[in-house]
């Protein structure tokens, strides 16, 4: 739990919750994973500060594969037994965004684990329409990381694209070697990019091997290629550029190498949260070169996860998803794997229930 205003979670005793509105389903956990908003949370960062105090104290947590073991008189999709993973936007249903199919970016959203309590305990209890019917064989573990995924699949195909900007025979630059970043280079491969590169910092060297092992074909160092890569970039597409680009990093230096390196008329989706604002010659980069530029909210509630149960029934794509989990813990050891993320010597760590 998230208990007090500086940095750290306490393990805290509560009283196993209840099912109070016929709505509702209670989730036994299988298997949490720590996301980099988690890592903020216990850092209590700038963003925390800002963020979490009137919500403070609640469970953390948002990342989940779960088992339905009570329902809720209304529940009409789910019955006990079933196998779930949890939407962590909850919606108001009747707002302006909410009706006109942009639920995701509903203007009165609530965060399980930031806004209020998630899932970092044995039990939760939340609406059906937040939570998604895995597949029975589906590893909990990977169900976990469907919020995430979700983020990939999103930026790579944000709704609104016109025909001639989907995957197939592009060239895709992704910017940011993150645990997102790294998801979406089996998504932009499986849906059939032609040439995949991706860009770290080069802090944590095995992220970029990741990248490698993960199919990207060209793997830039930040650190060391630096101002050289949009040259490198467009020197392996004939002087063209990448036809799109997927910013996951949050680095402004990242943003207008990938921009550089960027077709005419090419598109970028923007994921990546920057520190504060950003300076970038916005009329060279964008405006004259004709470019699509999408912003990107979590996950398009449902159609982005219809994608994903897709795309998780292979089991090449499963394996790719897999080598990400590089940690893997008991929730009552959960400092050693928010060190493991502080120290970036993990790419993503899962959490089984207490013991």
């Amino acid at each position: 739990m998230k208990t007090k205003e500086e940095k750290g979670f306490e393990i805290k005793e509560v009283p196993e919750p209840e099912i109070t509105h016929a709505n509702e389903v209670k989730i036994k956990v299988d298997v949490a994973s720590i996301c980099g908003t988690d890592h903020h949370m216990w850092d209590y960062d700038q963003w925390a500060q800002r963020r979490l105090p009137p919500a403070i104290p609640f469970i953390a947590g948002h990342e989940l594969g779960g088992e339905v073991v009570e329902i809720g008189t209304d529940v009409k999709n789910l019955q006990i037994g079933d196998k779930v993973s949890l939407e962590c936007h909850e919606a108001c249903g009747t707002c302006y965004q909410c009706r006109s199919d942009r639920m995701h970016i509903c203007r009165y959203t609530k965060i399980f684990g930031v806004d209020k309590d998630g899932i970092f305990t044995n039990f939760t209890v939340v609406p059906e329409l937040n939570l998604v019917k895995n597949d029975a064989n589906l590893d909990p573990a990977l169900a976990s990381l469907q919020d995430p995924l979700g983020n990939a699949i999103h930026t790579v195909f944000p709704k609104g694209l016109t025909e001639d900007e989907g995957i197939a025979g592009k060239n895709v630059f992704i910017t940011g070697c993150g645990p997102i970043g790294l998801m979406a280079i089996p998504v932009v491969k499986t849906f059939g990019a032609a040439q995949v590169f991706a860009s770290g910092g080069g802090r944590n060297m095995s992220r970029l091997e990741m990248a490698k092992e993960l199919g990207a074909e060209m793997v830039l160092n930040a650190r060391e290629e630096g101002e050289k890569i949009p040259k490198i970039v467009k020197d392996a597409t004939d002087g063209n550029g990448v036809d799109i680009l997927l910013e996951m990093s949050g680095n402004v230096h990242a943003l207008r190498q990938g921009l550089e390196s960027l077709t005419l008329g090419g598109r970028v989706s923007l994921l990546g949260f920057f520190p504060g604002p950003i300076e970038f010659d916005i009329n060279s980069l964008v405006v004259s070169k004709g470019i699509s530029v999408y912003g990107i909210a979590g996950r398009r509630m449902f159609e982005t996860w219809q994608v994903m149960g897709g795309i998780l029934k292979s089991k090449n794509f499963q394996n790719h998803l897999k080598k990400l989990i590089t940690n893997r813990v008991n929730m009552s050891d959960w400092e050693k794997g928010m060190l493991e993320i502080h120290e970036k010597r993990a790419i993503k760590v899962v959490m089984d229930p207490f013991k």
